[in-house]
Formats: C-alpha cells, sequence, structure tokens
C-alpha cells in the first residue's frame, strides 16, 4: 500500500542525504552545451509533408529518429529536468520516484537556466537530428525508390519535439486515421539499453495507443492505423564503425609520429546503474561490441580501454568512471590520451560540456599548473554531419526494410528480471507488427 506522504515517513537524515547527493552531482544531460554557430554546418533543407495519397509501391514511409533530447532554450530546462527525474527507466529512484523526481528538478532548474544563458542557451541535438534524418531519408528516396518518399521525423523522449507531437504530426500528414501507413522507430542509441531505446519504445507504444486505438474515440479505425517497425539496435554495423573510425584516426595524427602509437584510447559511454545492468540489460555487452569492433578496424594499434561517465546519485553505477580513469592515468604518467564518445550520434551536452569542459578541461588545467604539457588529452570529434555515418543510416534502413521484420529477435528477449507490464505489452506490439507489414509488402 502507498504511503499518503512518503516524504515524512523517511527519516529527515537519511531523506536530505539522498536528495543532497542527487543535486549536487546532476546527470550530465543537464548540462549546457556549446551553441553550434551557422557557419559550422550544413542545414538540412525543409522536406514538404508526404500525403497517403502519393504513395508508389510502398511508400510513403516515415522514418522516426528517437533519442533523449535536450532543451532548446532556458525556458525549456524545467520541463525537461522533469520529465528526465520522472523516468523510472533511465534514473530509478524507487518507491518515492513521484515525490523526490519533482523536487530535484525543481532544485535544479535555476542554476542549469544560468548555465544555458552563460552560452546562449540551447543543446544542439535537435540541429543535429533534423540534419541526419533530412540527409538519410534524401539518400533513401534514392536506393529504396519502393518505399519512397520517406519523411523524417524526430521524436525526444525529453524534450521538443517529444513523442506526442511527432505522432500528431504523423495524422496531420496523411498518416493513420484509417489511412494506414508505414512508419520506421529508428534508434540513435546504437546500442540497445532499457534505459534508452526501451524508454523511448514505451513512450511511442503509450502514445499510439492514445491516439490510434478506440480510446481516442469511436471514430478510430484500427485497422487503418500506421503500422509500425523498429530498428532497435546496430552496434557493429559496418559504416558505424568505419565513422568512428575515421575520427579517431584524425585525432591521432594530430600527435607527433613518435608518440602516437603510444595514446591511450578512452571509449566513453554513458554509464548505468548496477541495478539496472544487473536485471540483464543487454547495453554493456552491446557497447563493447562496438569498441571491439573500431579497434579491429584500427588493426589494434592503440592502447584502449571502454571507460562510463555520467554517473548520478548514491547507488552504485558502472564503472570505471571517466573522468577518474583520466585522473589515474595522468598520475600513472600517461599524457597522450584521446577520449571517444562511442555510445552518442552526435554532440549534445555529455560530450561538449561533461567531457570537453570538465574532464578534459580540468585534466590540462591541473597538468599546466604542474608545469606540464596538458595539450595531449583530447576528444575526437562527434559522428555529427559525418557523410559516412549518414551513408550508413541509410544503408541500415533499407537493410530494415528490405527485411520485412518489425524488429530484431534481440527486442523479443526481455531482461532476465524485468517485470515491467508496460516494457512486456510494448514488446508484444512491437513484435506484433510484422504479419501487418508482411501483409502489406
Amino acid at each position: 500500500m502507498a504511503l499518503r506522504n512518503p516524504l515524512t515517513q523517511l527519516s529527515k537524515r537519511a531523506t536530505q542525504t539522498q536528495i543532497s547527493r542527487l543535486t549536487a552531482t546532476p546527470p550530465a544531460s543537464i548540462w549546457p552545451s556549446k551553441a553550434i554557430s551557422m557557419g559550422q554546418k550544413q542545414q538540412a533543407s525543409v522536406n514538404p509533408p508526404v500525403m497517403q495519397d502519393s504513395t508508389g509501391a510502398r511508400g510513403p514511409t516515415a522514418m522516426v529518429f528517437m533519442n533523449m533530447g535536450g532543451p532548446s532554450t532556458t525556458d525549456e530546462v524545467g520541463d525537461f529536468l522533469s520529465r528526465l527525474f520522472a523516468d523510472a527507466d533511465l534514473i530509478p529512484l524507487g518507491r518515492f520516484q513521484n515525490y523526490i523526481g519533482p523536487l530535484i528538478s525543481r532544485r535544479r532548474t535555476p542554476k542549469i537556466q544560468k548555465q544555458y544563458a552563460a552560452i546562449g542557451g540551447g543543446s544542439p541535438i535537435r540541429k543535429w537530428s533534423e540534419y541526419q534524418s533530412s540527409e538519410m531519408c534524401k539518400i533513401l528516396d534514392k536506393i529504396s525508390p519502393e518505399t519512397a518518399p520517406h519523411k523524417p521525423y524526430v521524436a525526444f523522449r525529453y524534450a521538443n519535439p517529444l513523442t506526442e507531437e511527432m505522432y500528431n504530426r504523423l495524422l496531420e500528414d496523411g498518416f493513420g486515421k484509417g489511412r494506414g501507413g508505414r512508419a520506421v522507430a529508428f534508434t540513435q542509441y546504437p546500442q540497445y539499453s532499457c534505459s534508452t531505446t526501451g524508454s523511448s519504445l514505451n513512450e511511442l507504444w503509450k502514445w499510439r495507443q492514445r491516439l490510434e486505438t478506440k480510446r481516442a474515440g469511436d471514430e478510430v479505425d484500427e485497422a487503418g492505423a500506421i503500422k509500425w517497425s523498429v530498428i532497435d539496435r546496430w552496434p557493429q554495423h559496418s559504416g558505424l564503425v568505419e565513422a568512428f573510425a575515421q575520427n579517431i584516426e584524425a585525432k591521432l595524427a594530430e600527435y607527433p609520429e613518435e608518440r602516437r602509437k603510444d595514446v591511450v584510447l578512452l571509449f566513453s559511454a554513458h554509464s548505468l546503474p548496477m541495478s539496472v545492468v544487473n536485471r540483464g540489460d543487454p547495453y554493456p555487452a552491446e557497447v563493447g561490441a562496438t569498441v571491439m569492433a573500431v579497434m579491429q578496424r584500427l588493426k589494434m594499434s592503440n592502447p584502449y580501454r571502454l571507460v562510463w561517465q555520467s554517473q548520478v546519485g548514491p547507488q552504485p553505477w558502472l564503472g570505471a568512471q571517466t573522468s577518474d580513469t583520466v585522473a589515474q592515468l595522468i598520475k600513472k604518467g600517461n599524457r597522450d590520451l584521446v577520449i571517444i564518445p562511442i555510445a552518442f550520434t552526435s554532440d549534445h551536452i555529455e560530450t561538449l560540456y561533461e567531457l570537453d569542459e570538465e574532464i578534459i578541461g580540468e585534466a590540462r588545467e591541473s597538468l599546466h599548473k604542474a608545469g606540464k604539457d596538458g595539450e595531449g588529452v583530447k576528444r575526437a570529434e562527434s559522428l555529427n554531419g559525418s557523410p559516412v555515418f549518414i551513408r550508413a543510416l541509410a544503408d541500415i534502413a533499407k537493410a530494415h526494410l528490405d527485411s520485412g521484420e518489425s524488429c530484431s529477435r534481440q527486442m523479443g528477449l526481455r531482461c532476465p528480471g524485468c517485470v515491467s507490464e508496460k516494457c512486456l505489452a510494448s514488446k508484444r506490439f512491437f513484435a506484433g507488427q510484422e504479419s501487418l507489414i508482411s501483409a502489406a509488402a
């Protein structure tokens, strides 16, 4: 039975300790990022709406990029934090999540707003997501004409455009509402985790149930609902591996040749609470698979480690932590280090602030104060507008469209320790779409 006022039932000392630790070390997702100037990236052209009466053989097809997202303005920070701390899939706070989460977000909002204001405001993740999805769809129109035209959409879990907004846009553009149509949910987390891709898919399923079933009104024809499929993971795709490898090689080329082979490569990925890992989440293994594929492409040219960033809160998280590893390696005399964001598909707060400003900035500063050269601590560029990466996205999408599958076989297997009924219902729904897709092909 739920307590009427849970916070009053906790010991004052325990409650204050937990809240203090959570608010003192926020997830990197709430840190501000450097602004992207218009001259630093090419802007994607705007695609017109795709109506169902413009279809060819099996098109049009909606391509929906799913990601965490980030606040584009300082006014969005409060809502972003509220959604973030309310999601137990991402930040499990236990039975008091509905009480502790809002308290943490309210305490953090003013400080984070000031940080965004100081840099001009805004995360670049929406700009990059819209660019990547639009450019991918242009390639898809050429290499998969039978499913063209391809319409790009972006659905963020915690920031605008939210999943609900994206779904309503699909309906407005002529998909669903008795007209059917095909949509692909394309996760932009290459490695699957219940905390990221799983949470986004649960949210997508929730809005599908609300907007395209009889819950939305008697006039809804569920037989004419959007037919969904999912690209739920792609950790070892050759194009993804090549894009990472090229960025690493470009960064290694900045070192003198005699030092280059001794540069330590630190592949950094967002960490997970050990409670999630021990439940059976596949994310650590899939991140490791990406790292090994990249190192094999590089012919094992350098010493390397896989490390984990963005730990938050008092509970144990997957380590070793990126910040600790950098500090420890420097103490051991390793001052040539390249950090590679291996689980991110574009620059955002975890790369531009946590890695660049906090970890690398502080490491360089400490070395300089000790009278040593700190410029050997660097970060490989993120994938961003890499043509190799965007072509890889198109290849992944085409293979999926050609396969007739609604999701991978891996997605159908629940974590051994999972007890979430929402997760079960979501997985069953997306797996069950395969027969509808095959019938429409």
